[in-house]
């Protein structure tokens, strides 16, 4: 079982490369400002963040001291004013935190969802299917091919006055007289 003590256990690594300290001394001076002040952190940051959110304020207490890490030069020795500043960095990273989920979208999982149980929803779909396939065949021949060729195959211009044999302007009228009886006869129905 993991504890919070082995949560926080965090190799510093080496120094940041501004700090004008020894290895050994950086690397005990942050073992001691972390072995006195995760606990009290992490306490903080949970009244922060919203109930339930454990991993969010243990990601905080990490990221705070990975800043103590990196401004170890900043972080005062003195034990009440090194927590204050530990603290205000904290709050800082949980505000910012806040912000950032509020700014993204609402996420909605789709999985149960069937779009035909929405409220007439499968009735509505049924016409409309209906209605648009009996638009299309009210249309002649030639107009449906068109159709077909650049909505069904997904040809260009180009490549449907090729394979029909008529000219482009031919297939631009064909499909713009196409798409209009088909939206009237959508419209009127």
């Amino acid at each position: 079982m993991t504890t919070v003590t082995d949560v926080f256990e965090i190799d510093f690594g080496d120094p940041a490369p501004t700090v004008d300290r020894s290895h050994d001394d950086a690397h005990a001076q942050m073992q001691e400002i972390q072995i006195n002040n995760r606990v009290a952190l992490l306490q903080f940051l949970r009244t922060l963040v919203s109930p339930g959110s454990t991993h969010t304020a243990e990601d905080l207490v990490q990221e705070t001291m990975l800043r103590a890490w990196r401004h170890l030069d900043m972080v005062p020795a003195e034990a009440e004013s090194q927590r204050r500043w530990l603290f205000t960095v904290a709050r800082r990273l949980a505000i910012d935190a806040y912000r950032k989920r509020q700014t993204r979208p609402v996420e909605v999982g789709l999985t149960g969802i069937d779009p035909l149980d929405a409220e007439g929803g499968a009735g509505d779909a049924v016409v409309a299917q209906l209605t648009l396939r009996h638009a299309v065949d009210q249309l002649s021949a030639v107009h449906r091919s068109v159709l077909h060729e650049l909505y069904i195959k997904g040809r260009t211009l180009d490549e449907a006055a090729a394979e029909l044999g008529v000219p482009v302007g031919t297939v631009k009228s064909r499909a713009f007289y196409a798409v209009k009886s088909v939206r009237d006869a959508l419209i009127t129905d």
